[in-house]
């Protein structure tokens, strides 16, 4: 017995000393948000004030000083995110993962954008304002990692400290503006189903821009097999430590629409959600200038912003701005390979990943006219012709520093439209509204024409040169509306009417959100931020019922059984909610898949018949394809001398689907709600360890919302019924003219990265429940509710 008591004692004695270390460890690594802190490259004492979320408001006696404060706060909350983002355009995350991270430098270092932004940074004017900021920012952040304490993270991987440049600040958005686009994704998949079946199985899928009803208003007017390069890029993104960009809403209200007779201005991106989230707030005050904005990790000017006299926000445009080439080498000799003109050698380029425990990898990548060559930088892509990725990213001048630098310094719209002009990819919808009354939309991009007849939805031909590209378009033909009649300007990812007759090819997704936004918009003109606030956070479809009741006029209702006739009675009473005690959404959802996998599968195999549930085109054709009665797919290929029909496929999905349910959920239909199968958990990179998933992970929570409803809180159809959120607004925005000083804003978990923080995830209960925190401008609340951290220039030795 003495000796159990001298072990317990011992146990109990390891357990304290563990818990008091890592107390001191987090109090020692908890950001700085009181008291003062010397920078070597300040030149006046510059005061922050932390608010009761974190949130910087940085007063300084210049742009340069405020620049450096911003670089200096930033990185102390975020700079694990930082290294992060920096690492993987150029195919650095290898060297601190090890191999598990392979595949996702091997594609990202054999696309190019470390090589276009060394291009850029060599044309940029040093003694421009946005370069010298930049420079500004940077040595705030790196003061801070050669002085500040550690994050966890890089004590816990080993990764030694290397002070960023502005090259780092060139592949975050190199990064940012990989993740908007989509035709990576789909275009291989359509290619496939295109050459096995032929153009006939491929009318109902819209790829002529037909599923778009709800469009932007303008106020201008041998086989093979290529489905390999859908799964292997989807895959990088996903399991990509940092989340790609999705969707997303915004809508800003003219005078004439607001009880108070002013602009407001409503934004939501639509991001993966991962932890830390993407946006870090913060409020910079000078002179001569005053911002409140939303940052990316590493990046010096911000993507959302707004001031006393003007907010601006984006969503994603969806145009088409990667096209894939099928190249042919020529069969005498492998280096070289066919183009209008004859044969040309290839271009080549060596890059090495360096791989934590282990042997470095040499990539050896070859280039085309049209871009690298692909095959080599994927798994389980076996075609024998090598397919060239032609981005318009890499092969247009890159102007996105002085793009956004121009956004958040503008002095009037004409200042921040020259600002959106100079943004070739990606393609965004740049929202933007105003104290005096203005409100206005953008695309940027730059956008461009084919040949008629050509298809950019497919993999197009390399040799020939007819498929090539064939006119650039100046930006006055991108779509836009400033100041309409009908007083307000929109976008849900959906497509924008024709420019000149011309409707520009793209990925849009199908007109649910938009549907709603415009007929809530559309019904009254006395909007106030609460309503603004509401309407944010709502999660009604208009287009759900219409596809329940389309459903359920071709269900065989002739043999139901109980638990059955339950379920259609919910569904029929339905109006589109998915709110959590909401029953019908589970039932739908579930319904949903089922039609789709026995529609859909045995044409496509589960493999890419999964790749085909991740697309857009999953998303515009649910509506539509239903209504059709002599699809194509509705019959079963793999049945032989049997033709299946519309209700046949319908009523089996219904009836496994309910089966399904009643051996997850139990037979009692009204137990069937949504917060059982629609959660969240926001995953940090080292949250996948499951002995750390509580220091690092957020959650899991029960939500509401859905795919495609304005609360776009989006997930993955899968058999198992449980649809985990990916993810969601990445900040729900709304910017009122009529007292700007409190507007709103809220995040998905909180302001900082690190997890030893009151403010890493202090705003996850009001996000999850719709509300909203006040993003402060006025300075006397500022000073009176906030910490105060004075930054004062080094003494000189």
């Amino acid at each position: 017995m003495k000796i159990f008591k001298k072990v317990l004692l011992g146990l109990l004695l390891i357990i304290a000393l563990v818990i008091t270390t890592a107390l001191i460890y987090g109090i020692y690594s908890k950001p700085k948000y009181k008291g003062e802190q010397q920078l070597a490259n300040i030149q006046k004492e510059t005061t922050v004030y932390f608010d009761q979320f974190g949130v910087p408001h940085i007063y300084a006696s210049s742009s340069k000083d405020a620049m450096v404060a911003l670089g200096y706060v930033h990185a102390q909350d975020r700079l694990w995110q930082m290294e992060l983002m920096r690492r993987i355009a150029p195919g650095r995350l290898s060297e601190i993962f090890g191999s598990v991270a392979l595949k996702n430098d091997k594609f990202f270092a054999g696309i190019g954008i470390e090589d276009a932004s060394a291009k850029a940074i060599a044309k940029l004017d040093k003694n421009s304002s946005s370069y010298q900021l930049t420079i500004s920012y940077l040595d705030g952040i790196n003061q801070y990692l050669a002085e500040g304490t550690t994050p966890i993270e890089f004590s816990l991987l080993g990764i030694k400290k290397e002070k960023f440049t502005i090259k780092d600040v060139y592949n975050i958005f190199g990064y940012m503006s990989f993740s908007f686009a989509m035709a990576q994704k789909s275009d291989p998949l359509m290619t496939d189903i295109r050459n096995k079946y032929g153009m006939e199985y491929l009318k109902e899928f819209g790829l002529d821009s037909s599923l778009s009803t709800t469009k932007i208003k303008n106020a201008k007017g041998k086989v093979q097999e290529y489905a390999a390069i859908s799964k292997s890029i989807t895959a990088i993104l996903e399991y990509s430590p940092i989340s790609p960009f999705i969707g997303s809403n915004s809508w800003v209200l003219a005078p004439k629409k607001t009880k108070n007779g002013k602009v407001i201005f409503a934004n939501d991106p639509h991001i993966g959600f991962s932890q830390p989230g993407t946006w870090y707030e913060a409020h910079l005050v000078t002179p001569e200038f005053e911002l409140y904005g939303s940052y990316l990790a590493g990046t010096p000017y911000p993507l959302l912003g707004h001031s006393r006299e003007y907010a601006y926000g984006l969503t994603m445009f969806e145009n088409d701005d990667i096209d894939l080439y099928q190249e042919e080498t020529n069969p005498k000799d492998s280096n070289t390979y066919k183009t209008p003109s004859g044969f040309t050698a290839y271009q080549t380029l060596k890059k090495t990943i360096k791989v934590k425990d282990s042997a470095d990898v040499v990539l050896n990548v070859k280039i085309t006219r049209h871009g690298p060559v692909v095959n080599d930088l994927l798994d389980g892509l076996h075609s024998n012709k090598p397919v060239a990725m032609s981005w318009i990213y890499t092969q247009q001048p890159i102007e996105i520093l002085d793009a956004f630098y121009l956004l958040s310094h503008a002095k009037n719209k004409l200042d921040f439209q020259k600002g959106v002009s100079l943004i070739a990819a990606p393609g965004l919808n740049v929202m933007y509204g105003d104290a005096k009354g203005n409100v206005a939309w953008w695309a940027t991009g730059q956008l461009y024409k084919h040949n008629e007849g050509v298809n950019p939805n497919f993999i197009l031909n390399g040799a020939t040169g007819k498929d090539d590209i064939v006119e650039y378009l100046d930006f006055s033909k991108n779509p836009s509306a400033e100041n309409p009649s009908w007083n307000y300007v929109y976008s849900a990812n959906n497509q924008p009417e024709p420019v000149d007759g011309f409707l520009y090819p793209g990925y849009y997704l199908p007109e649910d959100r938009a549907k709603r936004i415009t007929n809530l918009l559309d019904r009254k003109s006395n909007w106030d931020i609460a309503a603004v606030g509401n309407m944010m956070f709502d999660n009604t479809s208009t287009v759900s019922p219409e596809v329940v009741k389309n459903l359920l006029s071709n269900l065989d209702k002739k043999i139901l059984s109980e638990t059955q006739k339950q379920a259609v009675a919910v569904l029929k009473r339905w109006k589109g909610s998915n709110n959590l005690t909401d029953v019908a959404p589970t039932i739908y959802n579930k319904w949903i898949y089922n039609y789709l996998k026995n529609t859909f599968e045995d044409e496509l195999g589960p493999e890419k018949f999964k790749i085909f549930l991740g697309t857009h085109v999953v998303k515009q054709i649910i509506a539509t394809q239903i209504r059709n009665e002599k699809s194509l797919w509705w019959d079963n290929v793999k049945t032989k001398n049997i033709r299946e029909n519309r209700s046949q496929i319908i009523s089996k999905s219904f009836k496994e689907s309910i089966v399904a349910l009643e051996n997850q959920l139990g037979t009692t239909v009204e137990n069937w709600t949504w917060n059982k199968v629609h959660t969240v958990e926001h995953e940090h990179p080292l949250g996948k360890v499951s002995a750390l998933k509580g220091i690092f992970n957020v959650g899991p929570f029960e939500v509401s919302g859905a795919t495609e409803v304005i609360n776009n809180l989006f997930f993955d159809y899968t058999p198992d019924g449980i649809y985990e959120v990916k993810g969601g607004p990445s900040t729900r925005r709304i910017v009122d003219f009529s007292d700007v000083e409190n507007s709103w804003s809220v995040l998905p978990t909180g302001q900082s990265g690190n997890p030893f923080s009151a403010h890493y995830s202090d705003q996850a209960e009001l996000y999850n429940a719709g509300k909203f925190r006040r993003m402060l401008l006025n300075k006397e609340e500022i000073v009176r509710t906030s910490t105060k951290l004075v930054l004062v220039p080094s003494k000189k030795k």
